[in-house]
């Protein structure tokens, strides 16, 4: 070899070596970090950090907020009970996700519900209000005036051709679902996708004159929150939807962007009125996953589970 060749050879030895350390040294050697991505992510711990570690696991809430968005989330608030009764999302779930919109540069989050009872009770019991009234940007607001719901179509809709949706909740930039875990006399759990009917202005005819299970698939078709996030803190075991009913204290956050697998992992946590279950035994999810909107076999997500 000539010593031309011998010493480009060095050269580009020692090039490649010092590439190398400085990636070592600058601490982000691409391979090594990336993120890995999960269908969901379960974390254990109090509300506000789970909800917390839950947003940083999938990447950080700047992964669906930019600057200058307006968020919509949309709690579980429909009923006039304290958290203890686990009705209604937990305060400080809600709270942490808003403020960590703001942080990420949304310009507005607003925090709505179509109440079934009445609305100033809502908000105050509820304690969503009180837990949000230091963020600035963050409004909390009860739907009850059929002027702020807006008619769309459902193209796929099976059994519904049109549904009236608050419409703050059609012109956001990103929707993100923060149901609470509870059961329910009608559709046996009332989590992500049942808890959409808190945007619609016609809830009663889902359960008087329409196949319920088949209503929510159709809704699913058109209202498709970019995150859902599950308070499993507690869940409300009995006597959901309003309770008063058995609750357990689970002290769990499932957050993922498929609807029905997180609902589906949701079913899973806890026995509902004495009885165990899996997301294809409840038919409003069974709907939803033949139709495409989303996975159903939890023994076929890549899971994240983890602590705060």
């Amino acid at each position: 070899m000539s010593k031309c060749k011998k010493e480009m050879t060095r050269r580009t030895f020692l090039k490649t070596v010092m590439a190398g350390a400085t990636l070592a040294l600058s601490g982000n050697p691409p391979l090594l970090q990336a993120k890995e991505e999960y269908d969901l992510v379960v974390i254990s711990g109090e509300p506000a950090a789970a909800t917390k570690k839950a947003l940083e696991t999938l990447g950080g809430i700047s992964r669906f907020v930019k600057k200058g968005h307006r968020i919509v989330l949309k709690p579980n608030m429909s009923f006039a009970r304290t958290p203890e009764f686990g009705a209604t999302t937990h305060p400080m779930v809600v709270a942490t996700v808003a403020e960590a919109c703001i942080q990420a540069g949304a310009r507005q989050v607003l925090i709505l519900d179509h109440t079934l009872h009445r609305a100033e009770l809502c908000l105050e019991r509820s304690g969503i209000r009180e837990a949000c009234k230091n963020i600035s940007g963050a409004h909390v607001i009860a739907f009850q005036e059929r002027k702020f719901f807006k008619e769309i179509k459902i193209p796929q809709g099976k059994i519904l051709d049109r549904v009236e949706v608050i419409q703050e909740a059609l012109e956001s930039d990103v929707l993100i679902n923060i149901p609470v875990a509870k059961s329910h006399s009608a559709t046996g759990v009332s989590l992500g996708i049942k808890g959409l009917m808190g945007l619609i202005w016609d809830r009663e005819s889902f359960h008087s004159r329409l196949n319920i299970n088949q209503a929510l698939a159709d809704l699913a078709t058109v209202i498709k929150p970019q995150l859902t996030i599950l308070d499993a803190s507690r869940a409300l075991t009995s006597g959901g939807p309003g309770g008063p009913g058995e609750v357990k204290k689970l002290n769990l956050i499932i957050a993922g962007t498929d609807p029905v697998a997180v609902d589906s992992y949701g079913v899973t946590i806890t026995p509902w009125y004495g009885r165990s279950f899996k997301g294809r035994q409840v038919e409003h999810l069974l709907i939803a996953h033949q139709r495409g909107l989303g996975k159903i076999d939890t023994d076929q997500l890549k899971i994240y589970k983890g602590t705060t």
